[in-house]
């Protein structure tokens, strides 16, 4: 029993934090590469939304501009 409970906690930190410090090695990213920068102006876009009706970026936006969020998800 104690076996089993020591393994299921392993798991959960594991799952919880991540590998050991050890196993991890990351390098610097350069953010300044990865698209539109904050308060960059991006180009016109057109993109079908969830009913199949074409959207612009110009078509949403506002007079005080619009917010673009990006989500990367796994689950997708």
């Amino acid at each position: 029993m104690n076996q089993a409970r020591t393994l299921i906690t392993a798991v959960l930190c594991f799952v919880a934090f991540g590998p050991p410090a050890a196993a991890q090695t990351r390098q610097a990213i350069d953010v300044s590469k990865l698209g539109p920068q904050v308060g960059e102006r991006v180009p016109d876009l057109s993109l079908n939304d969830q009913n199949g009706k074409t959207r612009t970026l110009g078509s949403l936006m506002g007079t005080k501009g619009v917010m673009l969020v990006f989500f990367r998800s796994a689950d997708w």
